[in-house]
C-alpha cells in the first residue's frame, strides 16, 4: 500500500508539471470536455485488453484512464471547484455506505437481498441529492 501511495503521489507531481507554467501545451489546453474523446477510447482499449485476457495491456490501460481522471480532476482544481483528494473521499464514502453488510455488519441472506439493499441506498442517495 505504501508503494502505491508513493507512486500516486509521484503521477500527480507529473501532472501537475505537466499542466504547470513550463509543462506541455497539449496538456495546459485540456478540458473535461476536450478529455471526454480520450476517455472513452481509453475505456474502450480497456475493454478490449480485458476481453482479450491481456494483463500487460490492462495495467497499461488502467493507467492511462488514471491519467484522464486525474486530468479532469486538476482542471477542476484550477478553477477552484473540487480537488482530486475529493474525489477519493467521495468515492471511499460512498463505498462505505454502499456495503453495509461489510462496513456496519448489516446481515443479508442472498444475492437479490444484496442487490435490493444496494439499489435502496443508491436511489435514497438520489433523493438526497435532488432536496
Amino acid at each position: 500500500m505504501t508503494q502505491s501511495i508513493h507512486e500516486l503521489s509521484e503521477l500527480l507531481s507529473t501532472i501537475t508539471a505537466l499542466r504547470g507554467e513550463n509543462g506541455c501545451p497539449w496538456d495546459k489546453r485540456q478540458t473535461p470536455f476536450s478529455l471526454l474523446k480520450h476517455l472513452k477510447s481509453e475505456c474502450q482499449e480497456l475493454d478490449n485488453a480485458v476481453r482479450n485476457d491481456d494483463p500487460v495491456n490492462v495495467c497499461e490501460e488502467l493507467g492511462d484512464l488514471l491519467y484522464i481522471i486525474i486530468m479532469i480532476a486538476e482542471i477542476h482544481h484550477d478553477h477552484d471547484e473540487f480537488q482530486f483528494s475529493d474525489v477519493i473521499r467521495t468515492v471511499n464514502k460512498k463505498l462505505i455506505r454502499r456495503h453495509p453488510h461489510v462496513f456496519a455488519g448489516k446481515p443479508y441472506e442472498n444475492e437479490e437481498q444484496l442487490t435490493a439493499q444496494w439499489n435502496a441506498i443508491k436511489a435514497e442517495e438520489k433523493i438526497k441529492n435532488t432536496l
